[in-house]
């Protein structure tokens, strides 16, 4: 799917630059970093959710700690 992304000239200038550093196209330079964005964002809401879970079966035993 195509589609188009608008950035600042400062942005396209350090866009460049990077893609110029790493040896490849812009395009391929902003497909790699959306793709590592998402694989973190990803990871993160699991560990959200399995924090959200687990978190208060120990809170009394993590306010102990704490003190």
């Amino acid at each position: 799917m195509a589609m188009t992304l608008r950035l600042s000239k400062e942005e396209t200038d350090a866009l460049r630059r990077q893609a110029e550093l790493e040896g490849r196209s812009m395009q391929e330079t902003v497909k790699a970093a959306l793709t590592e964005y998402l694989d973190r964002r990803q990871r993160q809401v699991v560990l959200d959710r399995v924090l959200d879970r687990e978190l208060p079966r120990y809170a009394e035993a993590l306010e102990r700690l704490g003190r």
